[in-house]
Protein backbone atom coordinates (compact mmCIF):
# COMPACT_ATOMS: atom_id res chain seq x y z
CA UNK A 1 0.00 0.00 0.00
CA UNK A 2 0.97 3.81 -1.43
CA UNK A 3 -0.80 6.14 0.28
CA UNK A 4 0.15 10.20 -1.49
CA UNK A 5 -1.13 13.48 -0.11
CA UNK A 6 -0.43 16.71 -0.58
CA UNK A 7 -1.42 20.43 0.91
CA UNK A 8 -0.81 23.67 -0.49
CA UNK A 9 1.17 26.23 2.01
CA UNK A 10 -1.10 28.74 2.26
CA UNK A 11 -0.68 30.37 5.85
CA UNK A 12 -1.97 29.16 9.40
CA UNK A 13 -4.16 25.63 9.51
CA UNK A 14 -7.28 25.39 11.59
CA UNK A 15 -9.45 22.72 13.36
CA UNK A 16 -11.21 21.68 10.44
CA UNK A 17 -7.74 20.94 8.75
CA UNK A 18 -6.52 19.09 11.26
CA UNK A 19 -9.63 16.81 12.58
CA UNK A 20 -10.79 16.46 8.74
CA UNK A 21 -7.29 15.80 7.07
CA UNK A 22 -4.15 16.04 9.01
CA UNK A 23 -5.47 13.98 11.75
CA UNK A 24 -6.31 11.08 9.40
CA UNK A 25 -3.10 11.12 7.89
CA UNK A 26 -1.44 10.67 11.00
CA UNK A 27 -3.62 7.36 11.77
CA UNK A 28 -2.49 6.35 7.92
CA UNK A 29 0.80 7.04 8.82
CA UNK A 30 1.10 4.67 11.89
CA UNK A 31 -0.71 1.55 9.69
CA UNK A 32 0.61 1.81 6.71
CA UNK A 33 3.74 2.22 7.87
CA UNK A 34 3.69 -0.53 10.28
CA UNK A 35 2.21 -2.92 7.48
CA UNK A 36 5.55 -2.26 5.26
CA UNK A 37 3.78 0.56 2.97
CA UNK A 38 4.90 4.14 2.13
CA UNK A 39 2.93 7.06 2.97
CA UNK A 40 4.22 10.48 1.32
CA UNK A 41 3.01 13.95 2.49
CA UNK A 42 4.17 16.64 0.33
CA UNK A 43 3.52 20.39 0.69
CA UNK A 44 2.01 21.75 -3.19
CA UNK A 45 4.37 24.95 -3.12
CA UNK A 46 3.49 24.08 -7.40
CA UNK A 47 0.64 24.11 -6.91
CA UNK A 48 0.27 27.36 -5.23
CA UNK A 49 2.18 29.02 -8.64
CA UNK A 50 -1.55 28.87 -9.92
CA UNK A 51 -2.60 32.15 -8.10
CA UNK A 52 -0.54 35.38 -7.68
CA UNK A 53 2.35 34.57 -4.82
CA UNK A 54 5.08 36.93 -2.97
CA UNK A 55 8.11 34.53 -2.78
CA UNK A 56 9.50 35.20 0.55
CA UNK A 57 5.93 34.43 2.07
CA UNK A 58 5.47 31.42 -0.08
CA UNK A 59 8.93 30.30 0.88
CA UNK A 60 7.96 30.99 4.94
CA UNK A 61 4.64 29.44 4.80
CA UNK A 62 6.36 26.08 3.52
CA UNK A 63 8.17 25.99 6.35
CA UNK A 64 5.74 26.76 8.70
CA UNK A 65 3.01 23.92 6.97
CA UNK A 66 5.98 21.06 7.72
CA UNK A 67 6.51 22.35 11.15
CA UNK A 68 3.11 22.25 11.49
CA UNK A 69 2.36 18.84 10.15
CA UNK A 70 4.98 17.54 12.74
CA UNK A 71 4.18 18.81 15.33
CA UNK A 72 0.48 17.45 14.17
CA UNK A 73 2.09 14.23 14.51
CA UNK A 74 3.25 13.64 10.69
CA UNK A 75 7.10 11.54 11.67
CA UNK A 76 9.49 12.63 9.13
CA UNK A 77 11.38 9.10 9.72
CA UNK A 78 8.64 7.25 9.13
CA UNK A 79 6.56 8.98 6.22
CA UNK A 80 7.73 10.50 3.46
CA UNK A 81 7.82 14.92 4.18
CA UNK A 82 8.77 17.10 1.06
CA UNK A 83 8.24 20.10 -0.90
CA UNK A 84 7.09 19.44 -4.19
CA UNK A 85 9.33 21.89 -6.20
CA UNK A 86 11.96 19.89 -4.95
CA UNK A 87 11.20 16.86 -6.51
CA UNK A 88 11.60 17.66 -10.75
CA UNK A 89 9.83 14.53 -11.92
CA UNK A 90 6.24 16.01 -10.73
CA UNK A 91 6.86 19.13 -13.43
CA UNK A 92 8.21 16.87 -16.03
CA UNK A 93 5.17 13.92 -15.68
CA UNK A 94 2.59 16.92 -15.76
CA UNK A 95 4.24 17.84 -18.52
CA UNK A 96 4.45 14.43 -20.37
CA UNK A 97 0.72 13.88 -19.09
CA UNK A 98 -0.62 17.37 -20.47
CA UNK A 99 -0.27 15.21 -23.56
CA UNK A 100 -2.64 12.99 -23.06
CA UNK A 101 -5.05 14.84 -20.82
CA UNK A 102 -8.11 16.62 -22.96
CA UNK A 103 -9.60 20.32 -22.60
CA UNK A 104 -12.99 18.74 -22.10
CA UNK A 105 -12.05 16.75 -19.54
CA UNK A 106 -10.59 19.56 -17.34
CA UNK A 107 -13.21 22.11 -18.77
CA UNK A 108 -15.82 19.51 -17.06
CA UNK A 109 -13.79 20.02 -13.58
CA UNK A 110 -16.30 21.12 -11.14
CA UNK A 111 -13.55 23.64 -9.02
CA UNK A 112 -12.49 25.37 -12.08
CA UNK A 113 -16.22 26.08 -13.11
CA UNK A 114 -16.77 27.26 -9.56
CA UNK A 115 -13.94 29.65 -8.72
CA UNK A 116 -13.17 30.73 -12.68
CA UNK A 117 -16.96 31.17 -12.91
CA UNK A 118 -17.36 33.66 -15.42
CA UNK A 119 -13.71 35.08 -15.51
CA UNK A 120 -11.97 32.16 -16.39
CA UNK A 121 -10.36 34.07 -19.08
CA UNK A 122 -7.86 36.10 -16.73
CA UNK A 123 -6.67 33.12 -14.98
CA UNK A 124 -3.53 31.56 -15.58
CA UNK A 125 -2.95 28.14 -17.10
CA UNK A 126 -1.43 26.50 -14.50
CA UNK A 127 -5.00 27.26 -12.92
CA UNK A 128 -7.16 25.79 -15.48
CA UNK A 129 -4.49 22.72 -15.89
CA UNK A 130 -3.34 22.15 -12.12
CA UNK A 131 -5.99 18.81 -12.17
CA UNK A 132 -3.16 17.37 -14.39
CA UNK A 133 -0.62 18.09 -12.21
CA UNK A 134 -2.61 16.71 -9.21
CA UNK A 135 -2.36 13.35 -11.37
CA UNK A 136 1.43 13.58 -11.62
CA UNK A 137 1.64 13.96 -8.13
CA UNK A 138 -0.05 10.44 -7.42
CA UNK A 139 0.77 8.57 -10.52
CA UNK A 140 4.86 9.58 -10.29
CA UNK A 141 4.81 7.59 -6.97
CA UNK A 142 2.23 4.16 -8.63
CA UNK A 143 0.45 5.48 -5.61
CA UNK A 144 -2.31 2.65 -4.30
CA UNK A 145 -4.56 5.22 -2.29
CA UNK A 146 -5.15 8.46 -1.73
CA UNK A 147 -7.01 10.71 0.66
CA UNK A 148 -10.11 12.84 -0.79
CA UNK A 149 -12.53 14.85 0.65
CA UNK A 150 -15.79 14.79 -1.42
CA UNK A 151 -14.78 18.07 -3.17
CA UNK A 152 -11.34 16.19 -4.81
CA UNK A 153 -12.99 13.12 -5.71
CA UNK A 154 -13.13 14.18 -8.86
CA UNK A 155 -10.14 14.96 -9.39
CA UNK A 156 -8.45 11.50 -8.85
CA UNK A 157 -10.78 10.18 -11.33
CA UNK A 158 -9.38 12.86 -13.54
CA UNK A 159 -6.04 10.97 -12.85
CA UNK A 160 -7.52 7.64 -13.01
CA UNK A 161 -8.86 8.41 -16.54
CA UNK A 162 -5.39 9.69 -17.31
CA UNK A 163 -4.04 6.98 -16.08
CA UNK A 164 -6.01 4.82 -18.13
CA UNK A 165 -5.44 6.51 -21.64
CA UNK A 166 -1.28 6.71 -20.70
CA UNK A 167 -1.74 3.28 -21.18
CA UNK A 168 -3.76 2.15 -23.54
CA UNK A 169 -2.46 4.74 -25.73
CA UNK A 170 0.95 3.58 -25.40
CA UNK A 171 0.32 0.10 -24.65
CA UNK A 172 1.90 -0.14 -21.38
CA UNK A 173 0.85 -1.06 -17.85
CA UNK A 174 2.73 1.63 -16.36
CA UNK A 175 0.40 3.35 -14.00
CA UNK A 176 -1.72 1.70 -11.97
CA UNK A 177 -5.21 3.19 -10.55
CA UNK A 178 -5.22 5.00 -7.44
CA UNK A 179 -8.08 4.15 -5.26
CA UNK A 180 -9.90 6.80 -2.96
CA UNK A 181 -9.13 6.46 0.47
CA UNK A 182 -11.94 8.17 2.23
CA UNK A 183 -11.94 7.54 6.45
CA UNK A 184 -15.32 6.63 8.12
CA UNK A 185 -13.84 9.03 10.92
CA UNK A 186 -12.50 12.11 8.93
CA UNK A 187 -15.54 14.68 9.70
CA UNK A 188 -16.80 17.70 7.96
CA UNK A 189 -15.87 20.62 10.26
CA UNK A 190 -18.01 23.99 9.87
CA UNK A 191 -17.62 27.45 10.50
CA UNK A 192 -18.29 28.11 14.34
CA UNK A 193 -20.77 31.67 13.19
CA UNK A 194 -22.72 29.43 10.37
CA UNK A 195 -23.12 25.61 10.79
CA UNK A 196 -23.78 25.89 6.95
CA UNK A 197 -20.80 26.92 5.53
CA UNK A 198 -17.15 24.95 5.93
CA UNK A 199 -14.87 26.34 8.22
CA UNK A 200 -12.30 28.15 6.23
CA UNK A 201 -9.06 30.35 6.28
CA UNK A 202 -10.63 32.65 3.70
CA UNK A 203 -13.48 33.76 6.19
CA UNK A 204 -12.84 37.14 6.40
CA UNK A 205 -14.08 36.73 10.67
CA UNK A 206 -11.14 35.04 12.58
CA UNK A 207 -13.78 33.90 14.80
CA UNK A 208 -15.09 31.76 12.72
CA UNK A 209 -12.40 28.98 13.16
CA UNK A 210 -10.34 27.63 15.36
CA UNK A 211 -6.48 28.36 14.52
CA UNK A 212 -3.60 25.77 15.73
CA UNK A 213 -2.10 28.55 17.08
CA UNK A 214 -4.38 30.17 18.80
CA UNK A 215 -4.02 30.60 22.41
CA UNK A 216 -6.06 28.70 25.18
CA UNK A 217 -7.58 31.81 25.98
CA UNK A 218 -9.01 32.43 22.43
CA UNK A 219 -9.84 29.04 21.77
CA UNK A 220 -11.98 28.80 24.73
CA UNK A 221 -13.14 32.59 23.80
CA UNK A 222 -14.40 30.92 19.96
CA UNK A 223 -16.02 28.26 21.92
CA UNK A 224 -17.81 30.32 24.10
CA UNK A 225 -19.50 32.49 21.59
CA UNK A 226 -19.73 29.70 19.17
CA UNK A 227 -23.19 30.11 17.55
CA UNK A 228 -26.22 27.71 18.77
CA UNK A 229 -29.43 27.67 19.35
CA UNK A 230 -31.48 27.59 22.53
CA UNK A 231 -32.97 24.18 22.28
CA UNK A 232 -31.10 21.56 24.84
CA UNK A 233 -29.20 18.52 23.61
CA UNK A 234 -30.84 15.56 21.85
CA UNK A 235 -30.26 12.05 23.00
CA UNK A 236 -29.99 11.23 19.29
CA UNK A 237 -28.06 11.86 16.05
CA UNK A 238 -31.45 12.50 14.29
CA UNK A 239 -32.29 14.92 16.92
CA UNK A 240 -29.65 17.25 15.16
CA UNK A 241 -30.81 17.09 11.84
CA UNK A 242 -32.32 20.50 11.39
CA UNK A 243 -29.74 21.96 13.80
CA UNK A 244 -26.22 23.26 11.80
CA UNK A 245 -24.73 25.17 14.72
CA UNK A 246 -25.57 22.38 17.60
CA UNK A 247 -24.72 19.45 14.97
CA UNK A 248 -21.46 20.97 13.85
CA UNK A 249 -20.05 21.21 18.14
CA UNK A 250 -21.07 18.15 18.59
CA UNK A 251 -19.39 17.01 15.77
CA UNK A 252 -16.17 18.69 17.32
CA UNK A 253 -16.28 17.09 20.58
CA UNK A 254 -16.89 13.71 18.99
CA UNK A 255 -13.66 13.86 16.91
CA UNK A 256 -11.35 15.13 19.10
CA UNK A 257 -12.45 12.62 21.71
CA UNK A 258 -12.69 10.44 19.50
CA UNK A 259 -15.57 9.04 19.96
CA UNK A 260 -19.21 8.17 18.03
CA UNK A 261 -21.38 11.48 17.36
CA UNK A 262 -24.25 9.24 19.09
CA UNK A 263 -22.47 8.43 22.35
CA UNK A 264 -21.53 11.79 22.89
CA UNK A 265 -25.19 12.55 22.69
CA UNK A 266 -25.90 9.69 25.40
CA UNK A 267 -23.55 11.49 27.57
CA UNK A 268 -24.71 15.01 27.07
CA UNK A 269 -28.57 14.63 26.42
CA UNK A 270 -30.05 17.10 28.25
CA UNK A 271 -27.84 19.86 28.35
CA UNK A 272 -27.74 23.37 27.43
CA UNK A 273 -25.04 24.81 25.28
CA UNK A 274 -23.75 26.94 28.51
CA UNK A 275 -22.10 23.51 30.01
CA UNK A 276 -21.77 21.84 27.13
CA UNK A 277 -19.13 24.53 25.41
CA UNK A 278 -17.03 24.64 28.35
CA UNK A 279 -16.60 21.15 27.73
CA UNK A 280 -15.52 21.80 24.66
CA UNK A 281 -13.25 24.33 25.08
CA UNK A 282 -11.18 22.18 27.91
CA UNK A 283 -10.79 19.15 25.06
CA UNK A 284 -9.79 21.54 22.46
CA UNK A 285 -7.25 23.20 24.26
CA UNK A 286 -6.18 19.77 25.62
CA UNK A 287 -5.63 18.35 22.30
CA UNK A 288 -4.71 21.86 20.23
CA UNK A 289 -2.07 23.16 23.25
CA UNK A 290 0.62 20.33 22.84
CA UNK A 291 0.73 20.91 19.02
CA UNK A 292 1.44 24.32 19.47
CA UNK A 293 3.66 23.57 21.68
CA UNK A 294 5.79 21.49 19.36
CA UNK A 295 5.10 24.03 16.48
CA UNK A 296 6.33 26.85 17.97
CA UNK A 297 9.45 24.83 19.24
CA UNK A 298 9.85 23.72 15.49
CA UNK A 299 9.80 27.33 14.56
CA UNK A 300 12.64 28.29 16.84
CA UNK A 301 14.74 25.96 14.56
CA UNK A 302 13.45 26.27 11.20
CA UNK A 303 17.22 25.01 9.38
CA UNK A 304 16.21 21.69 10.78
CA UNK A 305 12.65 21.74 9.58
CA UNK A 306 14.31 22.37 6.13
CA UNK A 307 16.19 20.08 6.35
CA UNK A 308 13.69 16.97 7.28
CA UNK A 309 12.23 18.71 3.97
CA UNK A 310 15.46 18.14 1.62
CA UNK A 311 16.04 14.42 3.47
CA UNK A 312 12.15 13.59 2.03
CA UNK A 313 12.43 14.72 -1.35
CA UNK A 314 15.38 12.99 -1.69
CA UNK A 315 13.79 9.96 -0.95
CA UNK A 316 10.43 11.07 -2.92
CA UNK A 317 13.15 11.58 -5.70
CA UNK A 318 14.65 7.76 -5.78
CA UNK A 319 10.78 6.12 -5.74
CA UNK A 320 9.69 8.63 -8.51
CA UNK A 321 12.57 8.02 -10.92
CA UNK A 322 11.92 4.73 -12.15
CA UNK A 323 8.31 5.94 -12.84
CA UNK A 324 9.37 9.12 -14.92
CA UNK A 325 11.77 7.29 -16.75
CA UNK A 326 9.50 4.66 -17.81
CA UNK A 327 6.85 7.33 -18.44
CA UNK A 328 9.64 8.85 -20.97
CA UNK A 329 10.54 5.29 -22.84
CA UNK A 330 6.98 4.75 -23.59
CA UNK A 331 6.39 8.09 -25.18
CA UNK A 332 10.15 7.88 -27.20
CA UNK A 333 12.06 10.63 -24.89
CA UNK A 334 14.46 7.98 -24.03
CA UNK A 335 16.41 5.61 -26.46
Amino acid sequence: MRVVSGIQPTGNLHLGNYLGAIKQWVAMQDSVTADGGDCLFFLADLHALTQPVVPAELANATIEMAATLIACGIDPDRAILFNQARVPAHSELAWILNGTARMGWLNRMTQWKDKAGKDGSSQSVGYFGYPVLQAADVLLYQASHVPVGEDQKQHLELARDIATKFNLDFGVDLFPLPAPLISEAAPRIMSLRDGTAKMSKSDPSDMSRINLIDSDDVIAQKCRKAKTDAEPLPDTVAGLAERPEARNLVTIYAALADRPVAAVLTEVAGQGFGSFKPALADLAIATLGPIRDRLSGLLDDRPAVGAALIDGAARASALAAPTLAAAQRAIGLQI
